[in-house]
């Protein structure tokens, strides 16, 4: 019955050693981590890439993993003062992730909560570099709605640019996904002169626009009546210009009828009379009422055709 036993119980030693020496000399690392392995204590190897790796037993080596996730907080409410002297509170929300844990190794490892260490890092830095951008715009440049909220993100990246640079100078091994603004208030205190004011500037702004309109509607009028003005002097000129045509015309004739005065007067009532005679008309006349009178002498018969 012994002799039965021996083989088993060898095989399930020989199982066990195996197991045991994967566990003292291969390690795991998860799609979700990265690892550093350090040798007597100093970091020897970072390890991105998950999958299955060796390493010596501790004391010689040891594994440090690190979840390698895009960590999101929101930073404390601080406050800072605009370019034109107003107190502003803000907070941002801020997306980050390991990138090189051979450089967040030593600076985070040491920590009970390597990543709440790291984030209270960043909350210093944020603080510093949100002070710094507040003050180099005015109040107007968070609060606008003119703009599409241009100058709102143009000040979320110079926040986000400060902060890469703190990062890329210290070499800790984080880097920022994301940024943009959680909170942006004022304190009560300076809310109603903020107000006064906002309310002062649109009613300079409002007084410029209908400054603004008068002065082009004047324009608009000037230039009307100046086309006005040229167009009735060409017209005058043209007028003056036919007329004087007219009469140089009419002292043409005048000489023509002052040489033979008979003439001029039956031409004027035949000219009469033919106006008279435009359309298809019964005339009534006297025959010696000019210019009927060239009718004198005329049978009816004749008229008639």
């Amino acid at each position: 019955m012994s002799m039965k036993r021996n083989p088993l119980t060898l095989i399930i030693g020989l199982l066990l050693i195996i197991v045991f020496g994967l566990l003292l000399f291969v390690f795991q690392v998860r799609q979700s981590q990265v690892a550093v392995v350090t040798t007597f204590g100093n970091p020897t190897r970072p390890i991105t890439q998950p999958g299955a790796y060796l390493k010596w037993p501790w004391p010689i080596q040891k594994v440090w993993w690190f979840d390698r996730r895009v960590q999101n907080f929101e930073d404390r409410l601080t406050e800072g003062l605009t370019q034109d002297s107003f107190n502003l509170l803000t907070s941002v929300y801020v997306g980050w992730r390991i990138s090189d844990p051979a450089a967040f190794f030593p600076r985070f490892a040491g920590s009970a909560n390597p990543i709440g260490a790291a984030e209270s890092l960043l909350d210093q830095w944020l603080g510093t570099a949100k002070t710094a951008v507040v003050g180099r715009h005015p109040l107007a440049d968070f609060l606008s709605t003119t703009d599409n909220g241009a100058s709102f993100v143009a000040i979320e990246k110079e926040i986000l640019a400060a902060i890469q640079s703190q990062l890329l100078t210290n070499n800790f091994g984080l880097q920022i996904e994301f940024l943009g603004f959680k909170r942006v208030q004022l304190p009560e205190s300076v809310s109603q002169q903020v107000f006064d004011r906002m309310t002062s500037e649109r009613k300079v702004l409002a007084a410029r626009f209908q400054y603004e309109g008068e002065a082009e509607a004047q324009r608009i009028r000037s230039t009307a009546e100046r086309r006005a003005a040229e167009l009735l002097a060409d017209a005058q000129g043209q007028a003056t210009k036919i007329k004087g045509e007219g009469e140089a015309e009419a002292a043409k004739s005048l000489k023509v009828f002052e040489q033979n005065p008979e003439l001029a007067s039956f031409i004027f009532r035949l000219s009469a009379l033919e106006n008279s005679l435009k359309e298809r008309s019964t005339l009534i006349f006297d025959q010696h009422t000019p210019p009927f009178d060239l009718f004198q002498g005329v049978s009816t018969n004749q008229l008639m055709k």
